[in-house]
């Protein structure tokens, strides 16, 4: 004390300098509170937004007409290829027509011998009935040569039918096509025997100016709809639809529902639907896949990312901040539709809610204070760090 008397520095007690030291401000950042996490917030607000359902789905002709032989006998001659487009009444195959034309030649010969026998019945009768008129042979000869003229007509007309059977099945060997369309598979070639009772069809002629769209709709969503056609005309309630294709992009007209089967299915509890697309280039085929998505729109409705969502024990939450900006996780109730990127709220959340947006159920918890920042900031922040790392 007295060294530090003598340099003229004032003198404390040892308590007093303790005090100063506790409570003086310094370097070692005594009196700094830890900084809170920053995370994106959004606050809710509705709007309006119209989501696809999406209903697997097969494609068909408007008609898709199996090609198939009705007469017996070995393919000569294929017309056309896999693939071809055809017109309606063009040769798709020839069937050996050798033995039909025989047939008809036979039948046409066989009438023209049955006509000759009716004309001559025909004057053998009238010669009777002017001698049985003079009295000169009897009732029973008469009725012998009018008989005799029935039965020649009769036989006439037996071969006109044979001669009618016999150049149906001669046509039948040249195989038609019996509508425009695309021509299918060909399992058969030259040399290949066929017939009625063949089981694999020749071909397929497929219409495809339009195409069947066929797909199947449970019956929560069957009732929606019908409720929005009113008078539960579930047609009336259909809006245009989309098709997408087998590589992910969307066909490039619209289609139409135009039928729904009238008896749910008791195993699924589904209903099978079919839509009807044009197809003025020809870019659907009978077979293709895709799916079929119906928008159904919503007004005033809340929407949410999907990543602000975590799940425990299949209930979704969010991170609600309060206004002291402290997280409470809070159940809420989501629409089963999604774009697969955002959920429609039905429950647990109202307008001007503010939820946390990243960082859910990873290192955001309940009870944790955080400092509120948009998403633009975020992504800012985000985008620096990644150049910073980068240089």
């Amino acid at each position: 004390m007295k060294i530090l008397k003598k340099f003229g520095i004032p003198v404390m007690s040892v308590s007093g300098l303790l005090f100063v030291s506790l409570f003086m401000p310094g370097c070692n950042g005594g009196d700094r509170q830890p900084s809170l996490p920053e995370y994106a917030v959004m606050e809710l607000t509705p709007t309006s937004v119209t989501v696809n359902n999406a209903f697997p789905a097969t494609v068909r002709g408007s008609q898709d007409i199996e090609i198939r032989s009705n007469v017996s006998g070995f393919i000569v001659k294929v017309c056309v290829d896999e693939g071809d487009k055809v017109k309606k009444g063009q040769v798709l195959f020839e069937i050996d027509h050798s033995i039909y034309e025989a047939s008809y030649n036979n039948a046409k010969a066989n009438l023209e011998v049955a006509k000759a026998n009716l004309e001559t019945a025909k004057i053998t009768a009238a010669n009777k009935n002017v001698l049985y008129g003079k009295g000169i042979i009897s009732e029973y000869e008469k009725q012998l040569a009018d008989n005799q003229l029935e039965s020649s007509k009769a036989a006439v007309a037996q071969a006109e039918a044979n001669l009618h059977s016999a150049k149906t099945n001669l046509d039948y060997s040249y195989v038609l096509s019996p509508s425009d369309g695309v021509v299918g598979t060909i399992p058969f070639r030259i040399g290949s025997l066929v017939g009625p009772s063949t089981a694999t069809p020749l071909t397929t002629v497929s219409e495809i100016d339009e195409m069947f769209v066929y797909f199947s709709m449970n019956e929560k969503a069957v009732l929606n709809f019908a409720r929005k056609g009113g008078g539960g005309d579930l047609l009336a309630g259909m809006p245009e639809v989309e098709l997408k294709l087998a590589d992910g992009t969307i066909y490039p007209h619209k289609g139409k529902v135009s039928a729904i089967s009238g008896v749910l299915d008791v195993n699924t509890g589904a209903a099978n639907m079919r839509a009807v697309f044009s197809n003025p280039e020809r870019l659907l085929r009978s077979g293709n896949t895709g799916t079929v998505l119906i928008p159904e729109k919503y007004d005033s409705t809340l929407l949410i990312p999907q990543s602000a969502t975590y799940e425990l024990q299949d209930k979704k939450f969010v991170c609600l901040l309060n206004d002291s900006n402290v997280v409470k996780s809070q159940e809420i109730q989501v629409n089963n539709l999604s774009d697969g990127k955002t959920y429609i709220v039905t429950g647990g959340l109202v307008p001007g809610d503010r939820i946390v947006i990243e960082g859910v159920g990873i290192s955001v918890k309940d009870g944790m204070k955080i400092k509120p920042i948009t998403k633009e900031e975020s992504d800012a922040r985000f985008n620096a760090a990644t150049a910073n790392r980068e240089n």
